[in-house]
């Protein structure tokens, strides 16, 4: 089970964590994949805050929902009214927009994309229907949660114990999302982290600064 690092900016920044931080925590704790995802800010400042990310994270890059910064990642995490929102924009059905976005061609972008690799497309999924959905679609991995409650993110469907057999299902492989811990122990390909990783960058950041006065 590899760390799949959510370096989410509201989240660091209640925390007062920098980028450069974050990165740097995650790295110790040799995650292997680092999302970024910013519902709030606008399209230059996503973009300019990816360059800075690409300054300290050289491994797997993912954005969240922004389709628009798919050419300066790896690959895209999409929720499922993204997804259906995309298709309805693009008259294009699950399948073939996914299929699209894999090849890093995006509609309606003249963007051309850093990478020639083909582009790493995740789901979420928070119950069996939509696993079975997600099998028949061209995806590289499912998020799938959420797996306790979260501050980050405001939802009713817990899984908890019911997401062991619920993993079972997909075709793709799971990365068990919301509210996941550092330390849990859950039977999936990826463990999704970020509140934890910022409440341990910050305990670091502030024994660093008392060691210093001393």
């Amino acid at each position: 089970m590899a760390l799949y690092a959510l370096l989410d900016f509201d989240t660091i920044q209640k925390y007062d964590i920098s980028i450069k931080d974050f990165c740097k925590t995650a790295k110790g704790l040799k995650a292997k994949i680092l999302q970024y995802r910013d519902k709030n800010s606008n399209l230059e400042e996503k973009k300019k805050r990816l360059f800075e990310i690409r300054k300290y994270w050289k491994k797997t890059l993912i954005i969240n929902d922004t389709l628009e910064l798919l050419y300066l990642t790896d690959g895209l995490h999409i929720g499922q009214e993204d997804l259906q929102e995309y298709c309805k924009k693009f008259n294009l059905t699950p399948f073939e927009f996914i299929t699209m976005i894999k090849q890093g061609n995006i509609p309606h972008l003249n963007e051309k994309s850093t990478t020639q690799k083909l582009k790493i497309i995740g789901l979420s999924t928070h119950n069996k229907e939509e696993i079975l959905k997600a099998n028949k679609l061209p995806l590289d991995y499912i998020g799938l949660g959420a797996y306790r409650q979260t501050s980050t993110k405001k939802t009713s469907n817990i899984l908890r114990d019911k997401i062991i057999e619920l993993i079972k299902y997909s075709y793709h492989p799971v990365a068990v999302i919301g509210g996941v811990k550092i330390y849990d122990k859950i039977p999936s390909k990826f463990k999704v982290v970020g509140s934890d990783i910022c409440k341990l960058t910050s305990i670091r950041l502030k024994k660093k600064k008392i060691f210093k006065q001393k």
